[in-house]
């Protein structure tokens, strides 16, 4: 299976309301979120929106997309309608001056920047015999290195925030080498972002940047996986982006809904773990209409 990225698809009923009931608030923070003109990237944008918080969107897609709906300004518009404020950046994290630009942009729009998400991502999920050299060297490139870009250069800002944060979306660093196994590149590729959450976690303490991951429990919904072979069959079994948009929000808000982890920072939550610790129960209302036991989970848990 490959696409050109695991989080920023989007689907019919993507934003379906959860139970999830939010005991903090994001209104006037600046977040600064890769990837985010749609799927899980916009979801998390629109949640922080809704309490009022400034969204600066990178994402390549200026122009709309044949396979993929939306671009960065249209999601803009939607974040807008939610009740935040957003400045659309076209813009590649691979490009080294496009992602200086983007926290330039912020700091000069917003005063400075918040929070930062590690939201744009590339998937190839072909054996070792068959993944094009080229689709590792992408996944590479935006997973890995676009990770620690940004991170990098949102850090003088995050600093000065007095609470900045990081929040990437990629998985617990799960050592069973069944995943090795599976999908080689694409295991690599998304483990460099858990490294990134990793060290820069123990690097930033003494700054007071938090730096943490979060991977939903089973497939999530979007256009990304839709276009793979047989997509449209798959995603009958999954849940829509806003699981992910409500627990990215209580990781952000840094509220009772985060579970007793022993420290504010170098967690790997799970969508699941954290909104159970918020009180949510029934995760029912996230799903596109399948049984709970028939969702399918999603890999390296």
């Amino acid at each position: 299976m490959t696409s050109s990225n695991d989080a920023s698809g989007t689907a019919p009923h993507s934003q379906q309301p959860g139970p999830y009931q939010a005991a903090g608030s994001l209104q006037g923070r600046t977040i600064l979120i890769s990837g985010g003109s749609r799927g899980i990237g916009l979801a998390i944008a629109t949640r922080a929106a809704q309490d009022g918080a400034n969204i600066v969107l990178m994402a390549k897609t200026g122009q709309p997309h044949a396979k993929l709906a939306g671009t960065v300004y249209s999601a803009a518009e939607q974040i807008e309608a939610a009740g935040g404020q957003a400045l659309p950046l076209v813009g590649d994290v691979r490009n080294d001056d496009d992602v200086a630009g983007a926290v330039a942009a912020a700091v000069e729009r917003f005063g400075g920047i918040d929070i930062v998400i590690n939201n744009a991502s590339a998937i190839d999920l072909s054996k070792t015999d068959h993944v094009d050299m080229k689709r590792y060297d992408l996944m590479q490139d935006i997973n890995v290195r676009g990770t620690f870009l940004l991170s990098k250069l949102a850090l003088p800002a995050l600093r000065e925030s007095g609470a900045g944060q990081i929040l990437t979306l990629s998985p617990p660093l799960n050592l069973d080498p069944k995943w090795a196994g599976m999908h080689l590149a694409y295991t690599m590729a998304k483990y460099g972002m858990s490294l990134t959450t990793l060290g820069l976690a123990e690097e930033l303490k003494v700054d007071g940047v938090s730096v943490n991951s979060l991977w939903p429990c089973t497939l999530i919904d979007t256009a990304a996986i839709r276009n793979m072979p047989g997509g449209e069959q798959i995603v009958k079994g999954a849940r829509g982006p806003g699981i992910m948009a409500d627990a990215a929000h209580a990781v952000l808000t840094n509220s009772n809904a985060i579970p007793e982890s022993g420290s504010w920072s170098g967690n790997f939550y799970t969508d699941e773990q954290v909104l159970a610790a918020a009180g949510v129960t029934d995760f029912s209302p996230y799903s596109l209409g399948a049984p709970e036991n028939r969702l399918v989970p999603d890999i390296f848990l």
